[in-house]
């Protein structure tokens, strides 16, 4: 069962407690910089982890903001587009609510997901930068904790994209395993405690180096976590050796 963090009360709390009942997850963002890029993608996370539980969503985004270029550099981080209809989230006001929004923002009721911000320090990542290195790099800092972006950050986050989309093509080749139960249980386990992502990429890690695992079960298991991630893991599936 998914528990995340209320920042209202500081404990763990369903964010779906009507089983198969309708989940309104509302992000909420007062610029267009890398934070407000942070937000949307941990309330993406949340809705990808509520429907890999069988909860069925409904995104909407309150933004003070120029909304186009707001969502085309979300768009670009593989994260899904949200409604923008307030109306829309008023008339399902019966609907579970949570808001994702950054840390010490206040908003009306529900449950609420507090994002810390990234370290405006760092800068606007370099020209050309790979926006799923950019992704992984935003999602391997838990949300609690300042994100920082820096160019060996970026670096080491392409680098791990690319060498995982490798090796996920090649066990590709082998013959097709389940996900071990064990495996799957703990990545489960880990992305419902409170979203943590960053022990699902752990996870990731240890199942690469893990020895006799059969690789046909190591590609299902990063095919598996990437409806969470959503990192194209398998993208480079045919591709010539």
């Amino acid at each position: 069962m998914l528990r995340i963090i209320d920042a209202r009360t500081g404990r763990p709390t369903d964010p779906a407690p009507l089983r198969r009942g309708l989940t309104r997850v509302e992000a909420y963002v007062s610029g267009d910089d890398l934070t407000a890029l942070r937000v949307l993608l941990v309330a993406d996370v949340l809705v990808r982890t509520l429907e890999l539980g069988g909860t069925p969503v409904w995104e909407l985004l309150d933004a003070d903001v120029e909304r186009a270029e707001l969502r085309a550099s979300a768009a670009a981080l593989g994260i899904r587009p949200f409604e923008e209809s307030r109306d829309v989230g008023q008339a399902l006001g019966a609907a579970q609510a949570v808001h994702v929004v950054e840390r010490g923002t206040r908003v009306p009721g529900g449950v609420v997901l507090a994002v810390a911000p990234v370290d405006p320090a760092t800068g606007p990542p370099p020209p050309g930068t790979d926006p799923s290195a950019l992704r992984l790099a935003l999602l391997a800092v838990d949300r609690a904790e300042p994100a920082r972006l820096d160019p060996r950050t970026l670096e080491e986050a392409r680098a791990t994209l690319t060498d995982w989309r490798g090796t996920v093509a090649g066990w590709a080749r082998s013959p097709s395993r389940p996900v071990p139960a064990e495996i799957r249980n703990r990545l489960r386990a880990a992305w419902e405690n409170d979203l943590d992502v960053p022990g699902v990429l752990r996870i990731l890690h240890q199942v690469a180096a893990e020895p006799g695992l059969p690789d046909g079960a190591r590609f299902e298991t990063y095919a598996y976590a990437d409806r969470l991630l959503a990192l194209e893991l398998t993208r480079d599936l045919g591709a010539p050796v």
